[in-house]
């Protein structure tokens, strides 16, 4: 029986460190793309002052911990960072690349969403409006990004 308990924490061990360095990279690679999105939307909105009606903004919002939103003009692309980390179904495509294969480790990902709302959406409070999930960036415990867009 100590055999099979030790199987067991072994397990617990592994998979849990596992995923905590994931969730750790996923939050790393979030606060960097909160730093990027925040620094492009300045620079931009400086750039277009004065070419465009001031109501036609390029605005950054940081939302929390993981969640942050960029403003360009009518749309809101909301970007989350998803708090679980995950492993891609048996069935997913992911499983026929060669990286995954070699290294079942290679398949469980922190993921970050991005979404685009219209601004009135949101302002007006307009709950049954639909945003839609325009992409997707999962990290692994590497720190290979993976994109679907």
């Amino acid at each position: 029986m100590s055999d099979l308990r030790t199987k067991i924490l072994d397990a617990i061990v592994k998979k849990s460190t596992l995923k905590q360095q994931i969730f750790d990279n996923t939050f790393s690679t979030f606060n960097d793309l909160k730093e990027v999105l925040f620094e492009m939307a300045s620079e931009i909105d400086d750039e277009l002052d004065g070419k465009l009606d001031r109501r036609v903004r390029i605005e950054y919002r940081d939302r929390g911990k993981f969640e942050a939103q960029l403003q360009v003009a009518s749309d809101i692309l909301i970007f989350q960072m998803h708090t679980d980390v995950f492993e891609f179904d048996a069935n997913h495509i992911v499983w026929q690349n060669g990286y995954v294969q070699q290294n079942k480790e290679n398949s469980y990902c922190g993921v970050i969403n991005i979404y685009n709302f219209l601004s009135d959406s949101l302002k007006y409070n307009r709950n049954a409006d639909e945003g839609y999930l325009v992409g997707r960036i999962f990290i692994n415990r590497e720190n290979v990004f993976h994109g679907q867009f």
